[in-house]
């Protein structure tokens, strides 16, 4: 248990007089908590009398022991912390966190040798291979907390009684972070052995020439290879020239993204199209205002409101798409400017900025944990220095299966991840790389490649076994421990004389594999154990690897990777606490609690979010982002936009699934303007633009600074804020607040070109990060309690945005609105890939809960008409768009009946089928088709996506889109919410088919709207049909207008249709009486308000006066 108040900081801890006091127990098997040490336990105020405690002095100042700091960390990713609101901070050593054997040593729950010393059950610490640490030279195995008594004890080895000799337990490998190798040349051995075999040897234990002569900047014949001595240019030589290999400053510069505009003769004439039709919109709107429809005037009344809007609708849609761009990425420069060896960096250490990763998920019932394994697995996989990432996992439901299927996941990373970086694996999803159609030997050069994608083929297998046996494994195990905690109640009341026959209460709780309580939601709920109602919970799964490589070996795993390294990223589980009377604000919540923990943990400048069925397809996506962040310019992009792609989508793409014209087309247009909106997921972010900053002003700040690299605080970057006001926006955390300027400093590009006038030096980030300490993990627990955010500003400047079912939208808007930019990444290679619904009831309602959250923001003060001068027209004109293409449904729905309308009637839009009124929908019908076709071009989306596209935007339209306005209206009205659930199910019975779900027919109150819309067209199309021949004088012309446009709705009504009916025609009855109910209503109401009007209007070719069935 680690106790310390949430708004001390380190760096105040450590300039205390007394020292840190860290607060250390150990829960058992009853859920109480026993010492740790072998001091005398002293119980304490703060806790129950169900829990005993000790306390332990650490030292206030660095105090020189490595060993310490080793244990300290081993410790720390061992432990289970908890914590929250009005409860003290606790670490639950855990000598086993799944049922399974873990061998990795950077996990937790890691298998050791036992501890030599008497009645002690604990494990020796390990090293970086997990090879037992043994501190002092008679080999003596001691654990970690008995090494912490002997230190502050008597300091003497418990095996040979001598003292401990700390200075030889430091790590053999020098720090070159800060200057070049101090190696002699040949001849110069400060031993005088000119002998190089035993010091330079590979890894095949071969004399290695090119590390001999590079380490040693030896000679080696003329030519290339000689490297001239460091005196022979004088003393005045440029420094990058020193030891006679070129630092990056001196190589030619090159940019690592280029802008590619669209070929002029695409991008030319889709702009005068453009000009044209809005032309030719304007003369048409004109010349229908100016001759309206006498003998229909409500006809022609409502058909030019809904025209106008359309008009309207189509300017803010189309404008924006004016500056559509291409980008490319140079990942050869990413990698010569950041992590190739020179003279100051011989390792090639990167230099590289961190990033911390989030996946989210809340219940795992719903998102099931295989798939979020796969994901957090392609995350672990990742092409990126391993020693810069740190993986996080937001389980919002706190549940026990979330957080064994993690440690899972984290148990088979020690294979599959080596095993990708050693086979050069694509893409890195194990359960999408096993499910491949394709020859796995193709591009595979190494002859044991089979030979390791069988083995590891069956450990997946054996991986996947274990996730879905999960459940029944806790439920087993949860019912075992609450059968023997019943029966020791029991025997207990027997001893104390209670009445045999009063039945035993014992909450039935939900155990972890070590025998003891999960503090977060029970299967079977109960106070401080639900799912709004636990306490907060992080777990470091995977601690920070080492900042070298570590080469593994054939004789340790079953796969040789005595060529690999062998490392994973720091891996952390965290579930915010949640506790009744308190907004948690779902997902946005979560990624805020997420920031927080990150900050303190690792503080990666950049932060990659993902949904939990969104993994990594990509390997190198993170590369690619980050050549736009550390480009030239880079520093004010507030995030990376990938676009989403999907797996899983029927092959004709039904319902838009893929949605490629908004992915590839406007988004790709945004990035010409000020950047893409920000959509959810796959979105590398700045985290110093989350902090609610406004982008950096080179000139202002380096006014007030001596150097444009020196590191600033908060208070440079907004004048307003100054130290007093730091806990009111970021909190009560010191180490929080601490962490910004760092992150800020770090995430800014290269200085190595004149023009970066705001960038840091090169190598500023090839120091080693520091080990985790209880402390640090203690804080972290702290910030992601349910009350850290009172009275501050998160989620209303910082963060994520509240107030919103599309916090993500509102979000960007943010950012870009305090005048940041983003920038579109497309990679030739998909960045990351995800699942979508691909049934019709569950596609009307994702887009229901999107157009929900746009009608909020129109009605919020996120309107882009209140934007700030610092938003672009174009970037203005987008999210206005944005607000406002729900009430689009109005009018369109209302223009879906018009035709049946003119068909009952016998009348028409226009008074007759003139000249100009069709010369105008030609001109603007051909003009649609000429856009229709340069988009396809510019974009790179097919035609059919296309039309895929303007199908369902009638579809959503006349059904989620109307209700969401509905339900918007409501909600700023009178505060009524509104939900839409789902009630039938039928087929989708074929398991073997893997788009069964397409086939599923659920009805929802959301189809309504487009049945009656079809089943009165249909109607309308008969009656006039049968109408007007037997009409004395028939009126062709006003049938075919009304039947034209009849058949427009109902081709866009096709998809919908086609997925009401099912496979097999699987209709649910209530389909259909609804819709006939309401298509009756609707012509008797007709016939209410428009009686026939005798023999004179048949005869006429008026109304219906003349019309009988035969």
């Amino acid at each position: 248990m680690a106790s310390t108040p949430p708004q001390t900081s380190k760096k105040v801890r450590n300039n205390s007089g007394s020292g840190q006091t860290v607060k250390f127990a150990r829960r058992t098997s009853s859920g109480r908590y026993v010492s740790l040490s072998r001091d005398n336990i002293e119980l304490s105020g703060e806790l129950s009398g169900d829990y005993s405690n000790y306390t332990v002095h650490i030292p206030p100042t660095p105090d020189n022991q490595p060993m310490a700091t080793k244990a300290e960390e081993q410790y720390v990713s061992n432990s289970l912390f908890t914590g929250g609101f009005n409860s003290v901070t606790r670490a639950h050593l855990m000598d086993k966190v799944i049922d399974s054997d873990v061998t990795h040593p950077q996990m937790a729950g890691a298998k050791g040798s036992s501890c030599a010393m008497p009645a002690c059950d604990g494990k020796v610490m390990k090293d970086e291979r997990g090879k037992d640490v043994m501190p002092c030279e008679c080999r003596f195995k001691i654990c970690r907390d008995c090494f912490m008594d002997a230190q502050k004890e008597t300091g003497l080895c418990p095996g040979c009684k001598e003292q401990y000799k700390i200075g030889e337990l430091d790590d053999d490998t020098p720090d070159f972070s800060s200057g070049a190798l101090p190696l002699p040349a040949p001849g110069k051995d400060q031993r005088g052995n000119n002998n190089m075999s035993m010091m330079k040897r590979n890894q095949n234990g071969e004399f290695d020439h090119n590390r001999w002569l590079f380490e040693t900047q030896g000679t080696y014949g003329y030519g290339n290879a000689y490297w001239p001595e460091d005196e022979m240019y004088g003393d005045d030589m440029d420094e990058g020239m020193r030891g006679g290999m070129v630092e990056t400053a001196d190589k030619p510069w090159r940019p690592l993204s280029r802008r590619i505009p669209i070929p002029a003769a695409i991008i030319s004439p889709y702009r005068l199209l453009i000009a044209i039709r809005f032309v030719v919109l304007c003369f048409f709107l004109t010349w229908r205002i100016r001759n309206p429809n006498e003998d229909a005037i409500w006809l022609w009344l409502m058909s030019i409101i809904c025209e106008l809007w359309f008009g309207f609708s189509w300017i803010l849609d189309q404008i924006p798409k004016l500056c559509p761009i291409n980008r490319s990425t140079d990942l050869e420069v990413l990698r010569d400017k950041f992590d190739m060896p020179s003279p100051s960096n011989p390792t090639g250490r990167s230099d590289l900025p961190g990033i911390d990763l989030f996946v989210s998920t809340a219940d795992p019932e719903k998102e099931p944990p295989l798939v979020t394994a796969n994901t957090m697995l392609s995350i672990l996989a990742v092409d990126y220095p391993v020693e810069k990432v740190s993986c996080y996992l937001s389980d919002d439901g706190g549940a026990l299966l979330s957080f064994e299927a993690m440690a899972e996941a984290a148990s088979f990373a020690d294979l599959w991840v080596p095993f990708c970086r050693k086979h050069n694996i694509e893409p890195r999803n194990p359960d999408t790389y096993f499910s491949l159609k394709i020859d796995p030997t193709k591009n595979k050069s190494r002859i044991d490649f089979v030979k390791d994608r069988r083995k590891i083929k069956r450990e997946y297998d054996e991986f996947k076994v274990r996730i879905n046996g999960l459940p029944d494994s806790i439920r087993r195990r949860s019912d075992a421990f609450n059968a023997r905690e019943e029966m020791k109640a029991l025997k207990q009341m027997r001893e104390s004389g209670g009445d045999p026959m009063e039945p035993v209460k014992v909450l039935k709780a939900t155990w972890m594999a070590d025998g003891t309580h999960w503090p977060g939601t029970w299967a079977a709920s109960t106070r401080e154990h639900s799912k709004g109602d636990h306490a907060g919970i992080l777990q470091v799964m995977l601690k920070p690897p080492s900042s070298d490589p570590l080469i593994g070996n054939d004789s340790d795993k079953i796969i040789d990777f005595s060529e690999t390294d062998t490392r994973l990223p720091m891996f952390v589980y965290v579930s915010r606490e949640k506790r009744p009377g308190y907004d948690h604000n779902k997902k946005a919540g979560a990624m805020n609690a997420l920031v927080r923990a990150s900050a303190i943990l690792s503080n990666g400048p950049f932060i990659l979010n993902l949904d939990c069925d969104h993994y990594i397809y990509n390997c190198k996506a993170i590369r690619e982002g980050m050549c736009f962040m550390m480009d030239r310019g880079g520093e004010d992009i507030c995030y990376i936009q990938f676009p989403q792609r999907f797996e899983g989508i029927d092959p004709s793409d039904r319902y838009a699934n893929n949605n490629t014209v908004f992915f590839d087309g406007n988004m790709r247009a945004l990035d010409g303007v000020q950047g893409p909106v920000y959509v959810g997921t796959g979105t590398m972010f700045r985290r110093f633009a989350l902090y609610g900053f406004d982008p950096p002003n080179p000139d202002k700040i380096l006014e007030k600074k001596e150097s444009e690299t020196e590191a600033l605080t908060t208070s440079d970057f907004d004048p307003d804020l100054d130290v007093t006001q730091l806990p009111k926006r970021f909190g009560n955390s010191t180490l929080l607040a601490e962490s910004i300027p760092i992150a800020e400093f770090q995430g800014r590009p290269l200085a190595d070109h004149p023009a970066v006038k705001y960038g840091r030096p090169p190598g500023a980030l090839r120091v080693p990060r520091d080990p985790l300490d209880a402390t640090t993990v203690a804080e972290s627990v702290s910030v992601i309690s349910c009350w850290y955010e009172d009275k501050t500003e998160w989620g209303d400047r910082v963060g994520w945005i509240y107030g919103s079912v599309t916090e993500d939208v509102v979000t960007g808007y943010r950012m870009h609105n305090r005048g940041w930019r983003s920038v579109y990444c497309i990679t030739k290679r998909d960045s990351f890939r995800g699942s979508a619904p691909i049934n019709l009831t569950d596609r009307l309602h994702q887009v229901l809960r999107w157009a929900t959250g746009s009608v909020e923001i129109f009605f919020s003060r996120n309107n882009a008409i209140l934007a700030s001068k610092r938003l672009k027209f174009l970037q203005r004109l987008a999210y206005l768009n944005v607000g406002i293409y729900p009430f689009t449904s109005l009018f369109l729905i209302l223009y879906c009946f018009l035709p049946a309308f003119s068909l009952f009637s016998g009348q028409f839009i226009v008074r007759t089928l003139s000249i100009s009124f069709l010369v105008y929908l030609l001109l603007i019908t051909i003009c649609l088709i000429g856009l229709a076709v340069l988009e396809v071009k510019w974009s790179g989306i097919g035609l059919e996506e296309w039309w895929r596209n303007e199908q369902w935007w009638l579809i959503s339209g006349t059904s989620s889109h109307l209700y969401a306005v509905v339900q918007g209206v409501l909600k700023v009205i009178a505060g009524i919410e509104i939900s839409f659930t789902l009630t039938t199910k039928s087929g989708g019975d074929d398991n073997d088919d893997i788009y069964a779900d397409l086939y599923i027919v659920k009805w929802s109150s959301l189809m309504i709207p487009p049945i009656v819309i079809a089943m009165v067209n249909i109607i309308a199309i008969v009656v006039a049909f049968v109408r007007t021949i037997y009409q004395a004088v028939p009126q062709w012309s006003k049938l075919i207008g009304g039947a034209f446009f009849s058949f427009w709705v109902l081709a866009h009504l096709y998809p919908f249709a086609k997925g009401l009916m099912g496979r097999r025609g699987k209709t649910p009855t209530i389909v259909f009486v609804w819709a006939g109910l309401i298509a009756i209503t609707i012509s008797l109401l007709w016939t209410a308000i428009n009686p026939n009007s005798g023999p004179v209007a048949a005869a006429e070719g008026v109304g219906g006066g003349g019309f009988q069935f035969p």
